[in-house]
C-alpha cells in the first residue's frame, strides 16, 4: 500500500465536531493516526497512491554529432536536476516522519477552518440584532391607565379617606392608652384572612388598581405600627405583625415575604419587657398553608412532590421573637425554592420519562379552537371555534399532535387517544370512520408513546415514538410513505422495522408524502416520495423502507414539510435543508431543488433549539427565543400576503418576546412566548389562528385570545386547528420566573438578599452574634439560609436563560460579596454555601468581556512572586474568568475576529483593538514560562536528595486554566492567519516574537540538566507541557500553513531555535534510532501494507519521538521560508500574462 498525497474536501456538518477536538493530539504520531482515521471514516480526504517510480532519466544530448551548445547543455543539467529532485520527493514522501507530517498538517487545516468558519465571522451578527442583555428575560409589562370616571374618583376617595381616618384613629387610640379596642380590630382583620382560601391575593393582574394601592397603603401602616417609634403596646405589634405577615403570604410575593423578614431582623421593631414576637400557632396555619399550596396538583401543571418536611415548630411556647419567627420563615422559603428547582428539570430534560409516577398533573388544561368539521376538536357542535375553548374531554393531557383534520392525544399512562377525520385509517383505530370522541389506539406489547407525528397535508398518515426508542406508523400507504416495504394503507399501528429495527430513535417527522426519523447516534433515515430531491439521498427516488442519508451525521431533530426537510445537528450550530426549493422554502438564497442535504448558511454562528416545515414555508427557533423565517406567504409574519424571502430572516413582530416553541400547520404558525402568551398568524379561515373572525389571513404574528392567566406550556398546529396546554413538556426545560412563596427572578430580589448578606456577614468570625440574634448559632443560620436561597435563584435564572440584567446594579457588588466571603474566616458550611452560588450563577456574576479582561488584568500576576500573594477567593475569581473566556466565542471576540454589528460588512467596521489580548497573552506566557522554570529549579535541587523523584510542586498542572486559555487564543489566531484573505497577522509576530525565544530559554535549561544530571523519565513530562513542548509543536507546525508574507518576520528567531533543538536530541534516544530509520526505509522484510506513521520505535525512544519530528519541522519551515526569499516576491500580473515570451530562447539571453 503506497501513502502518496491526500485529496481534502471538508464537509460542513463535520465543523462542530472538529472545532470540540484537542489540537494537541497532532503532537504525538498516535494522535495523528486517530484523528487522520476520522478524516478518513468522514470522507473529508482520500489518500491517493503515488505514481509508480519513473527510473528513466532525461535524454542525453547527441554529442556524437558534434559538441552540444550552451542552451542544450543547461536544459539538459537542468532535467537532469528535475528528475533527481522528482525521485528524492517520491522517495521522502514514504518516509514515517514525511507520513506523519503530510496528516498532522490536513489535520491542523481542518481544525483551523471549521474554528474560522464558526466563529470568525467578521461582521456577520451572531445574534443578527438580538441584544445578549435581554435575552430569555420577560419584559416589564406596563400598565395603561384607564379614564376615571365620577363614580370610581368617588369610590376612591371615599376609601383612601376612610382608611386615613381609621388608621388615625387607631394610633390615637393607642397614645391615649386605648389599645384595646385597636387590638380587636386587628384580631378581627387576621381571623378574615384565615378564613380565606391561599393566596388569595396573588393574581395581582386581576386587582384594579384601587385595591392595589389600598393592599400597600395597608401594609405601610401595619409596619409603622410594629416599627420602635409606635405608641402600640405589645399585644398591638405582635398582632400587627402577624396580620402583615398574612397579608404577606396570601399575597404568595417572596419579595413581600422577604421584606417581612427584613422588617423582623432589622432592629427597628419594638421590643416592650416581653418583646414582640409571633403566636407559634400562627406560624403553624401559615406554614401549613405555604405546604399545602406547594403540593397540590394545580393548572399550572408546575408539580413539587410532597416529599418536603419543614422544621418542627417549638411546642414549649407560645410566641417567638421576631427574629426567630423570621427564621423560620426563612427556612421554609429556602426549602420550597429548593424542592421546586430539584423539580423543574423534568424526566424528559434528562432523556428519562416515566408516565406511571406523580410527574404529572392529573387536572391539566387542554383549549382548541379552529375547524372542527370532522370533530377533530371533539366537541359536539361542527362549527367553527373562533376563540379557544377549554376542551374537558381533552384534560390532564401530556402531549398532543394535530394533525390534518385529526388529533392525537397522549395521556399520562402513555397510552394514544384520537379523534377526528378517519379516511385511510389515519386514526389509527381499525377502520375509516370518522371519530366524534377521544378513542384509545391499540399497540403492540402495550407500548408507551412518548410523541406522535402526523402529517398536515396529502391523504394522511401519523407516527408514533414510543418509549423505547421504536416507531409504528398507520394510515395512506401511498409511495411507501409508512415504511413497511409496500404501499398499502394501514388502519392500526406498526411497527416499521427494516433499518430502524435495531436503532434507537429520538426524533420522528411526518411529512406530506414522506417521513424522517433520526436515531440517538445521529443517523437520520427517511422514506416515502422522493421526487424533488426531498429524501437527501441525492435522486428522486422513492423508497418503501427507512433509508440512511448518507450526506448529514451528528443529526439531533428533523421537520417535513410538503416536499422539503430540514434537519439540525445535536449541538444546533448546523442546519441543512433538502427537497423542493419552491418559492425559497429551503433558505439557500434561491429556487432550486437540493437533493442532497445542504447547509443553509445564513443560520451559521446560531444555535437552532427548533425547526418546523409548512407548505411553503419554514421556520426555525434560536436559543435566544428568536424566530427566523423563510418561504413564502402570511407564513412569513411580515405583514404581506405576497411576501417571499428565499434565505431565513428574523420575525421582527416576535423580536421583543422570547420565544420558547414553534408549531407550523399547513399555512399557519404558532409561537408561545417565555410567559406563557400564544402568538398565532398565517391563513385564518377556519378560525385557526383564534382571533375571533375567520377573516385571512393573518399576515403579522397576534396574540391569541381567550388566553390570559393561562399557563400554556405547549402548543401545536394542525392543517386547520390549533391545541394549546398546560402541561410541562418533556423535550424542553421550563422555568418559570415566578413562584408562589420562593422564586421571583427579579433584581428587587437579587438586591434584597445581598442586602442581608452585606449586613449579617459582618461578624461571623466574631464570638458575639450580631443583633438581633441571640447566638451564633441563628446568626450563621441566619446567613446559610440567605445564600442558599441565592444559589437557587442564580441557578434558576441561569436555566431560564436569563442575562446579567437580571441582577441590574447588584452584579458587581454580589461578585465581589460572595468572593469575599471565600477569604473570610466563615465555616465550612458557608464556604460551600457560597461556592454553591459561585458555580450556579458564573454566567450571571461575570461582567460583560471587556469589563472581565480588566478584572482579570487586575488579578492576574505580573510577577513570579505575585502569585503566593493571590488569596483564596482571588484564586477562585480568577479561575473563574479564565475558565469563561474560553468560549470559543469569547476568544474570537477577544483577538477582534468576530464582529456583532448588525447590517455592517467587515470593511464597514473596523477591527476590536487587540491590545488587551496582546497584554492577556504576554502575561499567560509569562506564568507559563515562571511555573516551568520552577518545576525545573525543583528538580535540580532534588538531585542530591532523590534520583529521577519529580517534586510534588512540578506533578501540577499549570494553574487555573492558563494552559489551556493560550492555547486557544493561539488556535484562534492561526486559524484566522491560514483562512483570511488579507494579511493581517500583527497579532500572531507580536505574540510569537515573544513566545519562540521563551521556548528557546526553556530549552536552554532542559538541555543543561541533562548533560550535568542523568534526567531523561523525570524531564519529559515537564517538557511536554511547557510553551516548549506541545504548545511549541503545535506552534512550528502550524506556521508551515501560514503564508510567506505572515512568517517571514519570524525566520530569524526560527533559526535560533533550530541549534537548541539539535543539541537537545543529540543527548536523548530517539534522534539516532530515528534517523536511521528514515534512511533504511522502508525496512527489510517490513510488510509494504505497513502504515510507516504507526511504525514504533522501543521505549525511552518512543517518548521522545514528537521532539525530533519537531527538529524536522522547524528545519522544514526555515528551508520553506529561504526558498520563498530565494525564489522572490510572487508574479504580477502583467508578469504572469507575458510567462511564456519571458521563458522563450528568443528572450533567453537577455533584451540586447
Amino acid at each position: 500500500m503506497a501513502f502518496g498525497s491526500l485529496k481534502l474536501n471538508w464537509l460542513d456538518h463535520f465543523d462542530s465536531a472538529w472545532v470540540s477536538e484537542d489540537a494537541l493530539s497532532v503532537v504525538t504520531r498516535k494522535g495523528v493516526v486517530t484523528l487522520y482515521e476520522k478524516l478518513l471514516a468522514n470522507k473529508e480526504a482520500v489518500s491517493i497512491p503515488q505514481a509508480p517510480l519513473q527510473l528513466r532519466g532525461p535524454q542525453l544530448p547527441e554529442f556524437e554529432r558534434g559538441t552540444a551548445t550552451d542552451y542544450e547543455q543547461d536544459q539538459f543539467l537542468n532535467e537532469l536536476l528535475s528528475s533527481q529532485l522528482s525521485l528524492a520527493r517520491i522517495i521522502c514522501s514514504d518516509s514515517p516522519f514525511y507520513s506523519t507530517l503530510r496528516r498532522r498538517v490536513a489535520i491542523l487545516q481542518r481544525i483551523y477552518c471549521a474554528l474560522s468558519s464558526k466563529f470568525h465571522n467578521k461582521g456577520k451578527s451572531f445574534y443578527s440584532g438580538v441584544s445578549l442583555h435581554s435575552r430569555g428575560q420577560p419584559k416589564s409589562k406596563e400598565k395603561t391607565s384607564e379614564p376615571k370616571y365620577g363614580a370610581d374618583i368617588l369610590i376612591e376617595m371615599g376609601i383612601k379617606t376612610g382608611l386615613s381616618l381609621m388608621f388615625a384613629l387607631l394610633r390615637q387610640s393607642w397614645n391615649s392608652g386605648q389599645g384595646v379596642l385597636c387590638n380587636e380590630v386587628l384580631q378581627t382583620a387576621s381571623s378574615v384572612l384565615t378564613a380565606l382560601p391561599p393566596l388569595s391575593l396573588a393574581n395581582e393582574s386581576k386587582m384594579p388598581e384601587l385595591g392595589l394601592e389600598t393592599l400597600e397603603q395597608v401594609m405601610e401602616f401595619l409596619k409603622s405600627v410594629v416599627s420602635r417609634q409606635s405608641a402600640a403596646d405589645d399585644t398591638g405589634r405582635q398582632l400587627a405583625s402577624e396580620l402583615l405577615l398574612r397579608l404577606s403570604v396570601h399575597r404568595g410575593s417572596l419579595q413581600c415575604l422577604l421584606d417581612w423578614v427584613g422588617m423582623a431582623v432589622s432592629g427597628v421593631v419594638g421590643t416592650g419587657e416581653e418583646g414582640c414576637g409571633v403566636a407559634v400557632k400562627c406560624l403553624q396555619d401559615i406554614q401549613d398553608e405555604m405546604l399545602k399550596s406547594a403540593t397540590q396538583k394545580g393548572s399550572n401543571a408546575e408539580v413539587v412532590e410532597p416529599t418536603i418536611v419543614f422544621e418542627p415548630l417549638p411546642s414549649d411556647v407560645t410566641h417567638l421573637p421576631l427574629h426567630q419567627s423570621a427564621l423560620c420563615l426563612l427556612s421554609q422559603v429556602s426549602k420550597l425554592a429548593d424542592q421546586y428547582a430539584k423539580c423543574t428539570v423534568k424526566s424528559g430534560i434528562t432523556g428519562e420519562v416515566s408516565f406511571h409516577g406523580n410527574s404529572f398533573a392529573s387536572n391539566e388544561e387542554v383549549y382548541v379552537w379552529g375547524s372542527n368539521s370532522s370533530h377533530q376538536l371533539a366537541e359536539g357542535s361542527m362549527d367553527k371555534i373562533l376563540v379557544p375553548k377549554l376542551a374537558t374531554s381533552f384534560g390532564s393531557a401530556q402531549q398532543i399532535e394535530a394533525g390534518q383534520y385529526c388529533t392525537f392525544v397522549i395521556f399520562p399512562d402513555g397510552f394514544v387517544h384520537a379523534c377526528g377525520k378517519g379516511s385511510y385509517g389515519r386514526l389509527g383505530l381499525g377502520d375509516s370512520t370518522n371519530q366524534t370522541q377521544l378513542k384509545r389506539l391499540n399497540f403492540d406489547n402495550e407500548c408507551l408513546v412518548k410523541s406522535v407525528s402526523s402529517s398536515k397535508g396529502s391523504d394522511g398518515h401519523t407516527l408514533a415514538l414510543t418509549l423505547d426508542g421504536k416507531v409504528y406508523s398507520w394510515g395512506d400507504g401511498d409511495y411507501g410513505k409508512l415504511g413497511h416495504g409496500n404501499s398499502q394503507t394501514q388502519k392500526i399501528p406498526k411497527l416499521v422495522e427494516g433499518a430502524l429495527g435495531n436503532k434507537v430513535v429520538c426524533c420522528i417527522a411526518a411529512g406530506y408524502r414522506h417521513s424522517a426519523a433520526v436515531t440517538e447516534d445521529g443517523e437520520l433515515y427517511t422514506w416515502g416520495e422522493g421526487d424533488y430531491g426531498r429524501l437527501g439521498h441525492g435522486d428522486n427516488n422513492s423508497r418503501n423502507v427507512p433509508v440512511q442519508v448518507k450526506d448529514v451525521a451528528n443529526v439531533g431533530q428533523v421537520a417535513c414539510g410538503s416536499a422539503h426537510t430540514v434537519c439540525v445537528s445535536q449541538d444546533g450550530q448546523t442546519v441543512w435543508s433538502f427537497g423542493s426549493g419552491d418559492n425559497g422554502k429551503l433558505g439557500h438564497s434561491d429556487t432550486n431543488r437540493v437533493y442532497k442535504p445542504k447547509v443553509i448558511e445564513a443560520l451559521q454562528g446560531m444555535v437552532i433549539r427548533k425547526v418546523c416545515c409548512g407548505s411553503q414555508c419554514s421556520l426555525a427557533l434560536t436559543s435566544t427565543g428568536q424566530v427566523y423565517v423563510w418561504g413564502c406567504g402570511p407564513s412569513l409574519g411580515t405583514g404581506s400576503v405576497d411576501a417571499t424571502s428565499a434565505t431565513p430572516k428574523l420575525l421582527l413582530a416576535l423580536q421583543s418576546h422570547s420565544v420558547v416553541d414553534i408549531s407550523v400547520g399547513d399555512s399557519h404558525c404558532v409561537a408561545l412566548t417565555q410567559d406563557n402568551n400564544v402568538y398565532a398568524w398565517g391563513n385564518n379561515s377556519m378560525g385557526q389562528c383564534g382571533q375571533g373572525h375567520c377573516t385571512t389571513p393573518i399576515t403579522k404574528p397576534k396574540k391569541v385570545l381567550g388566553l390570559d392567566g393561562v399557563a400554556v406550556h405547549q402548543i401545536s398546529a394542525g392543517t386547520s386547528h390549533t391545541v394549546a396546554w398546560t402541561a410541562l413538556p418533556m423535550d424542553r426545560q421550563v422555568v418559570s420566573w415566578y413562584r408562589a412563596y420562593c422564586v421571583d427572578l427579579k433584581e428587587s430580589t437579587f438586591g434584597c438578599l445581598k442586602a442581608f448578606l452585606e449586613r449579617y456577614c459582618i461578624g461571623l468570625d466574631s464570638d458575639q452574634p450580631t443583633p438581633p440574634f441571640a447566638s451564633k448559632s441563628e446568626h450563621h443560620k441566619f446567613v446559610l439560609l440567605c445564600l442558599r436561597l441565592l444559589s437557587v435563584h442564580l441557578s434558576l435564572a441561569v436555566s431560564a436563560g436569563a442575562s446579567s440584567n437580571v441582577l441590574g446594579v447588584h452584579t458587581t457588588s454580589l461578585r465581589k460579596l460572595l468572593f469575599g466571603l471565600l477569604d473570610a474566616s466563615v465555616s465550612e458550611e458557608i464556604q460551600e454555601a457560597v461556592n454553591d452560588a459561585l458555580s450556579a450563577g458564573a454566567s450571571l456574576l461575570l461582567p460583560p468581556l471587556p469589563e472581565r479582561m480588566e478584572v482579570l488584568h487586575s488579578l492576574l500576576p505580573q510577577a513570579p512572586e505575585s502569585w503566593e500573594s493571590l488569596t483564596f477567593g482571588e484564586r477562585k475569581q480568577l479561575g473563574i474568568i479564565l475558565s469563561s473566556i474560553q468560549d470559543h466565542t469569547h476568544v474570537a471576540s477577544l483577538l477582534g475576529f468576530t464582529l456583532s454589528v448588525k447590517g455592517a460588512s467587515p470593511d464597514e467596521v473596523p477591527l476590536i483593538s487587540t491590545s488587551l489580548a496582546d497584554v492577556l497573552m504576554k502575561t499567560l506566557l509569562r506564568n507559563l514560562a515562571f511555573h516551568t522554570e520552577r518545576c525545573l529549579e525543583s528538580i535540580e535541587k532534588s538531585i542530591t536528595t532523590s534520583s529521577e523523584s519529580i517534586p510534588e510542586e512540578c506533578e501540577e498542572a499549570p494553574p487555573l486554566h492558563i494552559h489551556d486559555l493560550l492555547l486557544s487564543l493561539q488556535k484562534h489566531l492561526f486559524a484566522y492567519c491560514h483562512n483570511a484573505t488579507s494579511n493581517n497577522g500583527q497579532v500572531m509576530d507580536y505574540h510569537l516574537s515573544l513566545f519562540l525565544p521563551c521556548a528557546g530559554e526553556i530549552l536552554g535549561s532542559v538541555y543543561r540538566l541533562l548533560t550535568n544530571h542523568c534526567l531523561i523519565c523525570s524531564l519529559l513530562d515537564v517538557l511536554y507541557d511547557s510553551p516548549a513542548g506541545s504548545m511549541l509543536s503545535l506552534v512550528l507546525h502550524s506556521l508551515t500553513l501560514m503564508s510567506f508574507e505572515i512568517v517571514q518576520p519570524l525566520l530569524s528567531v526560527c533559526t535560533s531555535l533550530l541549534p537548541l533543538f539539535d543539541q537537545l536530541n543529540r543527548v536523548l534516544p530517539a534522534a539516532a534510532i530515528m534517523e536511521a530509520q528514515e534512511l533504511e526505509w522502508p525496512v527489510l522484510g517490513t510488510s509494504q501494507k505497513i502504515d510507516p506513521a504507526t511504525i514504533a520505535l522501543p521505549q525511552p525512544a518512543q517518548s521522545w519521538v514528537w521532539l525530533v519530528d519537531l527538529q524536522r519541522t522547524c528545519a522544514l519551515f526555515i528551508g520553506r521560508v529561504l526558498g520563498g526569499m530565494l525564489t522572490g516576491p510572487p508574479l504580477s500580473r502583467d508578469e504572469k500574462a507575458c510567462e511564456k515570451w519571458l521563458n522563450a530562447p528568443l528572450l533567453g539571453c537577455g533584451l540586447e
